[in-house]
């Protein structure tokens, strides 16, 4: 199973999915489908279009995006080259990122000039991937930052047919894109709960642009002659049915503002009805899971996204964990005791500083050793005793 955490997991990728066996798609609009129908369009994935299949199942969110990032370039490289060979994509994709430089982003500056080009992209998504400084802001967000992410499939795609990027490309794609998410927020009949943090959602994944609270009043103040593909419209008008969703429907009043939107960006009302269907079954179906249409306390949402992230970096790490534990008996003794019994001061101070002496010792585990790390040490103590042998535990339970 390819770990996108791991060094060569680009190449472990394109080996894993037979690309001499990968379909190019007969049009722009299947790409864009499928695609959606992914997640990645609206920062939430759900699924992977790949020849051969990838769980979701116990990977952490970025590498889930990073995932997804390659492969939706990558289809994209096949869509435009009809060519599916992963080298010229790798190659391409790699010539493209370095002709980027927006805000604090240059991903092959510390790289070495011998690195190959797949380590190269590696770095690329990676930093691509992550906007958020540290597994704390993260989990203390309640949003997605990745919801922008197709615009660099946009360029890509421009970039393959061009063998260049027109300047300032996505900063007018950007400031269309906003200034379309902005509009339809105003639009909207009511007032939901999500609005607020489908804002912030919007506000910080934006890199090139300001989200202001634009001075547009109508779909006909609004400039969209920066959106000149199907693509670019379909993906307008895909967020702008986003930001209109609200308490399981779209209202009268919003659907004709997604029609006027398609009348203006010469898209058929088909696409549009097609559109509004496929985003309330999404939300419906995947609400609970998606952050900006959860506006729970901020300190559960840190509980429940740092012990599902925590829990698969232990169980990759579990055989490791195991050995170092059972090394003080006076630890096991102390974590077995702490399932049934209620610990003493002291105890919990020895079970603290023996954890983070282990965790120095084994490098996937350092996230305990972050400032505010220490806020995780339950769930880590909680794992622990799944680990011990049964037997050793009864034994516990019986003193």
């Amino acid at each position: 199973m390819i770990n996108p955490s791991a060094f060569g997991w680009i190449d472990k990728f394109f080996i894993e999915q037979k690309t001499s066996d990968q379909i190019i798609m007969a049009s722009e609009e299947e790409f864009y489908l499928q695609t959606r129908a992914t997640g990645f369009i609206f920062g939430h994935i759900i699924s992977f279009d790949t020849v051969e299949q990838i769980p979701l199942k116990e990977r952490l969110a970025e590498e889930i995006s990073k995932i997804g990032m390659l492969n939706t370039l990558y289809k994209m490289y096949c869509l435009v080259k009809q060519n599916t060979n992963q080298d010229k994509f790798i190659s391409e994709a790699v010539c493209f990122y370095n002709i980027l430089t927006p805000k604090g982003f240059n991903p092959l500056q510390k790289m070495l000039p011998s690195s190959t080009d797949s380590s190269k992209l590696e770095k690329i998504i990676h930093d691509r991937v992550q906007t958020n400084e540290d597994l704390f802001s993260k989990s203390f967000s309640h949003v997605i930052t990745n919801a922008l992410l197709f615009i660099d499939v946009l360029a890509f795609k421009k970039y393959l047919e061009k063998g260049s990027l027109p300047e300032k490309y996505f900063n007018r794609i950007e400031d269309s894109i906003i200034s379309v998410i902005s509009l339809s927020l105003k639009s909207k009949t009511g007032i939901s709960v999500h609005d607020d943090l489908l804002q912030k959602l919007f506000e910080s994944s934006v890199r090139y642009t300001k989200f202001s609270d634009k001075q547009i009043k109508s779909i006909e103040d609004i400039d969209l002659s920066n959106l000149e593909n199907d693509l670019e419209k379909f993906y307008a008008i895909d967020l702008a049915g986003i930001s209109l969703w609200s308490d399981e429907k779209v209202e009268n009043e919003e659907r004709y503002f997604l029609f006027k939107l398609a009348e203006k960006l010469n898209i058929s009302e088909r696409f549009i009805i097609e559109s509004i269907d496929f985003v309330n079954d999404f939300i419906i179906k995947y609400k609970n899971e998606i952050p900006y249409f959860n506006n729970s306390n901020p300190v559960k949402n840190f509980y429940d996204h740092t012990t599902e992230s925590v829990v698969v970096l232990l169980n990759r790490n579990k055989k490791r964990l195991i050995k170092e534990v059972s090394q003080s008996k006076e630890l096991m003794q102390l974590i077995a005791k702490s399932t049934h019994k209620e610990i003493d001061k002291e105890e919990k101070k020895k079970i603290k500083t023996q954890l983070l002496d282990i965790c120095k010792t084994v490098p996937s585990l350092t996230i305990f050793l972050l400032p505010g790390g220490s806020l995780l040490l339950p769930i880590l103590i909680k794992f622990i005793p799944q680990l011990l042998p049964s037997s050793f535990n009864e034994n516990e339970e019986r003193e």
